[in-house]
């Protein structure tokens, strides 16, 4: 038996071993998570954590480029300017932002029609280029255990989705991480440090005040965009206010050239996506139309969308989604063809293909559907409706396989897949 002094001083080993020193604030800390697992996991869960929130905005191309050129700014004068940073624009109108461990960053189209100038744009994704770099994603998973929920299968609820689909195995970690609310000290530090990388890029810091001012306000109404997004995650308050006041005071007496606000070509890098916003405010409602049952409406909003702007695939899915309810798997199948071609690398209308294909016997076109879209996101919905088509092809092991997955989700189609899976028993 080891001696309990033995034992003690072996777990202070341990425990010192990982202690590190914050990259950003100096100060020690324990991490358990090591950078190279940091790492592994901001690489292989960014493209699943995308898809989860709606999958990168390819209608203009040019604001990715231009929200990138802005991060990419920024993270040259941060505390750790050799992560591997990456800059996405997500096709959202929650507004909201995230980043994951090593530099994974996204800013949802929702949250850039809000801001008035590039500064503004600077704050938020200097904000999260500190959560990235002082390792806070590292820090949250050791603290709430999420490494471990996750990869056990957490099941997430998806919004805005007409089938209730969950995400299963490791996928949930990074829409977990991504949608984790941050506590005050990481906020604080995040507002704190990333002043000082805006005003070290040349922006001006009083834009970060203003920002939380804003945010602060509309944290007092009822919006619930903002409450399940930005407000979920970051939380605002009058205390960050008041620090980001007083901090932008100190650091225009130090960098009084640092007064970049970049009005005109943020309009302008913006201007296509502050035109499409009453498509997506029509699209919402035609969402919440079908929800409700309204398929008449619902296919009017859609069609109103498709008018102000007809190169959004989420429009058409729409009207497939209309059509499907309403027993048409003909058009239904030709919306989503549409959709698709116009945004073949997201999810959600390949799966939802798949399944109007399954459910009238195409099963080949079905399982090609199926399984790129588990490729790009795994769904128990997905997983589900391949276990059924392995069943039909007489593969009763490649079926317990699927099944096994799908089972891992709660509600509805977790309760579905572990029924099959008690068939085998």
């Amino acid at each position: 038996m080891i001696p309990m002094r033995i034992f003690l001083a072996a777990a202070l080993t341990s425990l010192l071993a990982a202690c590190t020193t914050n990259p950003v604030t100096g100060k020690k800390q324990l991490d358990l998570v090591s950078e190279s697992q940091e790492m592994a996991i901001g690489q292989q869960q960014y493209e699943p954590a995308q898809q989860s929130q709606g999958g990168a905005y390819t209608l203009d191309p040019e604001l990715t480029h231009y929200v990138r050129k802005v991060g990419e700014k920024l993270a040259a004068v941060s505390d750790q300017p050799d992560l591997p940073y990456e800059f996405v624009v997500l096709n959202n109108d929650v507004p909201n932002a995230w980043a994951l461990p090593s530099g994974k960053i996204a800013i949802n189209r929702g949250l850039l029609t809000k801001f008035d100038n590039e500064a503004q744009l600077a704050a938020v994704l200097g904000h999260e280029i500190v959560h990235a770099a002082a390792r806070h994603g590292a820090q949250r998973m050791q603290n709430s255990m999420l490494v471990s929920a996750g990869m056990a299968g957490l099941g997430l609820a998806m919004s805005n989705q007409e089938y209730g689909q969950l995400l299963v195995g490791g996928a949930a970690l990074g829409s977990t991480l991504a949608l984790a609310k941050y506590g005050r000290n990481h906020e604080l530090e995040s507002d704190h440090y990333g002043m000082e990388y805006m005003v070290k890029a040349g922006y001006d810091p009083k834009a970060a005040v203003e920002l939380q001012k804003i945010f602060v306000e509309l944290s007092e109404g009822n919006n619930p965009s903002w409450i399940q997004g930005m407000f979920a995650t970051h939380p605002p308050s009058q205390d960050r206010v008041e620090a980001n006041a007083e901090h932008a005071k100190q650091l225009q007496a130090r960098y009084p050239d640092a007064d970049y606000r970049g009005e005109q070509a943020f309009m302008k890098a913006t201007a296509r996506t502050r035109r499409a916003a009453p498509a997506y405010e029509a699209y919402n409602e035609g969402l919440k139309a079908l929800s409700e049952g309204n398929t008449s409406a619902a296919m009017n909003l859609a069609e109103k969308a498709i008018k102000i702007e007809p190169e959004e695939g989420r429009f058409y899915q729409l009207k497939g989604d209309v059509y499907a309810k309403l027993g048409n798997e003909k058009l239904a199948l030709q919306n989503y063809d549409k959709a698709i071609s116009l945004n073949p690398e997201y999810f959600e209308p390949l799966l939802k293909r798949g399944l109007v294909r399954q459910a009238t016997g195409q099963l080949a076109g079905a399982e090609r559907d199926l399984q790129k879209a588990n490729e790009l996101l795994p769904t128990s919905v997905g997983h589900l409706a391949m276990g059924d088509i392995s069943l039909k092809k007489d593969q009763p092991r490649q079926a317990i396989e699927y099944y096994r997955v799908a089972a891992q989700a709660e509600g509805r189609t977790g309760d579905i897949a572990r029924s099959r899976l008690a068939q085998f028993q």
